[in-house]
Parts: structure tokens; sequence; C-alpha cells
């Protein structure tokens, strides 16, 4: 309908845009009769995401005729990004922001690199900036999940926790079963996006590649090895930054400080960050 009022590219957006916000709103008014209060945390993600996604695509009009290497700051300037994203989104947890960074880092940034070495990512700045940051997204989400779940997990432990430490157990041990469940359900979203590919959900990575006139049955597999891609780069993630995780809620005397109701206020190395 929206095609009938505005012949203008631009101004079609504009109000597409517009409705879409609408309807968040709404859904984010119905989430508060329910007494979930997102509203601010909504309306600063809708404002940031709209000014984020415009001035990046600018940029990227202009970065995708640089040289290659481009690519690299690039991708690291996201990493980072998405360290930030992540680890504010783990309360009660300090050096969370760089506990997600060395993990999306690490996750992300290898199988990036492995895959443009191995060839299954084309180093064109119009190929490997795109599905870089595909892989580095579902990272960082990833990351989130697996931090908040470990988190939690602990807090409603705590009696558990701190019960294994009197008789002498080592908090390593104490808390893997938590960090097993943390890496556990951060990965099933990435399982799920495997198993409904194609059926729920047709990507739009593999759409654009029809609509450019590649081969279907190639776009198919290329799309299918990118999901692939983002759920190895998503494992090692979670794996890593669980593992980083378990030893900062614990002090150099092997004391729980994460405890519910106890939020821990960003470090001095977070704020620096």
């Amino acid at each position: 309908m929206l095609n009938e009022f505005f012949k203008d590219q631009l101004w079609l957006g504009v109000f597409q845009a517009v409705v879409t916000v609408v309807l968040a709103l709404v859904v984010t008014l119905v989430g508060r009769w329910w007494k979930i209060h997102l509203e601010k945390e909504v309306v600063i993600a809708l404002v940031r995401g709209i000014v984020q996604i415009v001035i990046v695509a600018l940029v990227l009009v202009a970065l995708l005729k640089g040289p290659e290497l481009v690519a690299i700051p690039v991708l690291l300037g996201m990493i980072i990004t998405a360290s930030f994203v992540s680890g504010r989104r783990v309360k009660g947890v300090a050096g969370s922001i760089w506990v997600s960074f060395y993990g999306i880092g690490f996750g992300a940034g290898l199988v990036i690199l492995l895959m443009v070495l191995a060839g299954v990512i084309d180093p064109a700045l119009t190929s490997v900036i795109p599905v870089g940051s595909m892989l580095i997204a579902n990272s960082m989400n990833t990351c989130a999940q697996a931090l908040e779940r470990f988190a939690s997990d602990v807090k409603a432990h705590t009696g558990q926790v701190e019960a294994g430490l009197a008789l002498g157990a080592a908090p390593a041990e104490i808390v893997t079963p938590y960090s097993q469940l943390a890496v556990h359900s951060s990965l099933i979203p990435r399982i799920d996006q495997l198993s409904s590919l194609g059926i729920v959900w047709i990507p739009g990575l593999m759409s654009g590649m029809l609509v450019a006139g590649t081969d279907p049955v190639y776009a198919a597999i290329y799309q299918f090895s990118v999901i692939t891609m983002m759920f190895a780069s998503s494992g090692l993630t979670s794996v890593v930054a669980v593992l980083l995780v378990q030893r900062r809620v614990f002090s150099p005397a092997q004391q729980l400080l994460l405890r519910p109701g106890a939020p821990t206020a960003p470090s001095k190395k977070d704020r620096a960050a």
C-alpha cells in the first residue's frame, strides 16, 4: 500500500521504518501491560539501530571501494562493539566486557581467518565484511546468552557452591555443571538455525544470490556453509567465554563473589576498554 503513496525510494523507506517502529512500540506496550518494563531499552535500541545502520550503509559504500586490508580494522571494530554489547548485558560479573572480547575475538576471529585462508570466504570486501559481520553478530548473541545463563545458575545455586567450597572442592569443579549448561543452552538457537534452514527460515544471503543470478544449488550450499560457520564461531565463543568467566566469579581466596541481588559494578578495565 505504501508503494502507491510514495514513489521516491527514500521516502518509501522512511515510512516503512515508521510503520515497523510503531509495531515494535505496540509490542512493548503490551509487555508493559504484563508488567514487563522494556520501554527505555526498546526506545534506545530503536534509535541507535536506525542511526547506526544508516551511518554504516554510507560508510560501507566508501569502504567497499578500498583495498582488501580495510576489512581488518572494520571487523576488529565490530568485535570490540560486540564485546561491549554482550558484556554489559551480564550483571554481577566484573570484567565481563573483556571476557566477551576474548570469546568473540577468538571464536569469530579465528573462524573468519581460517575460512578466508581456506577459500570458503572470498577475501573481497563485498564478501568478507558481510559474512564476517554475521559471524560476529551471532557470536555476540551466543556469548551474552552463555554468560547470562552461567551467572543466573551460579546465583540460583549459591548454597550448593559454597557448600562445595567448604568441603574443599576446587572452584572450577563446582561450577562445571553450570558451565556445561550455559554452553549447551547458548548453542540451541544456532542448532535450530541449522535444522530449520530452508524450511522455516530462508536467509537473505541466499535470496540475494538468487536474485543476482547465481546458480540456485550453489547459493543454497554457500548459505549452508555460512550457517555452519555461525555455529562453529558461536561454539568457540561460548566455550572460551564461559571458561574465562569461571575464574572471575571467585576471589583469589576461592570465595564466591557472584551473589543474588548484589551486582558488581564494571571494573576499571571494563570502563577503560
